[in-house]
C-alpha cells in the first residue's frame, strides 16, 4: 500500500463524497482496469471534482489501492476461513463472487497489470497469515492433507473460481436459477472435500 496518508472526511458530507467516489470508482476499475480507468469518468458519476478525490487518495492509483486493499479485508471479514471444514468455504466464497463480482474482478485487474507472478500482493500487504495457520493447525491434527499450506489454500480458492466471473470456461451470475447454484454448490463441495481430505 502507498506510504502516502490520504486526507481522511471531516465532515458527514465530506464522509458521503468519500463513499461515492468510492462506489463509483470500484465500478470503474472492475469495469475498465487500473490503465483503462478514468478520472473524469469517476469526478463526474460521484458528483465532485478531481481536486477532492486527490485530497482523499492522492493519486488515481491511490484510489486503486484503496478500494483493492479493502476489498481483500472484506473477504477476510465476510468469508472467514474454516480449516476444519475447506468445503463450506469454498462454497461461500463462490456465494461471495456472485453477490460482489467486482471484487474478484479487482483482483484479476492487479494480477493482469502489476503483479503478472508470485503473489498478488507484497508480503507486507498478504492477508493470508491466519489461513495458512489455520490449515497448518489443521494439517497438524490430521484433518486436513498434508503439503505446503500455501499449496492448499491456492488450491481451495481457484476451485472456489471456477464459475466467477473471471472463469475462462463459464462466468455465473446471481441472476440465474437457484437450481444451478445449488448444483454447483454441491459439485465443490464434495470436490473440496476430497482434495483437501488427510486419506
Amino acid at each position: 500500500m502507498p506510504d502516502r496518508t490520504p486526507d481522511q472526511p471531516l465532515t458527514s458530507r465530506g464522509a458521503a463524497t468519500h463513499r461515492r467516489i468510492l462506489d463509483v470508482a470500484t465500478r470503474e476499475f472492475a469495469e475498465h482496469g487500473i490503465a483503462g480507468a478514468r478520472v473524469e469518468r469517476i469526478v463526474a458519476a460521484a458528483r465532485t471534482n478531481k481536486a477532492q478525490l486527490y485530497a482523499y487518495f492522492g493519486s488515481k492509483d491511490g484510489l486503486f489501492d484503496a478500494i483493492f486493499f479493502g476489498s481483500l479485508d472484506r473477504i477476510v471479514n465476510v468469508v472467514p476461513i474454516d480449516a476444519d471444514d475447506l468445503a463450506d468455504w469454498a462454497v461461500r466464497l463462490y456465494d461471495e463472487y456472485l453477490r460482489r463480482p467486482d471484487l474478484i474482478r479487482l483482483a484479476t485487474w492487479a494480477r493482469l497489470e502489476r503483479r503478472p507472478a508470485g503473489h498478488l500482493v507484497e508480503d507486507a500487504d498478504r492477508r493470508d497469515d491466519a489461513k495458512l495457520r489455520a490449515i497448518a493447525e489443521a494439517q497438524a491434527a490430521g484433518r486436513v492433507r498434508p503439503g505446503d499450506p500455501f499449496d492448499v489454500l491456492a488450491l481451495v480458492i481457484a476451485m472456489s473460481m471456477a464459475w466467477s466471473p473471471v472463469s475462462n470456461v463459464y462466468a455465473a451470475t446471481a441472476d440465474e436459477p437457484e437450481e444451478a447454484h445449488e448444483r454447483r454448490r454441491a459439485l465443490l463441495r464434495d470436490a473440496v472435500r476430497r482434495a483437501t481430505s488427510p486419506a
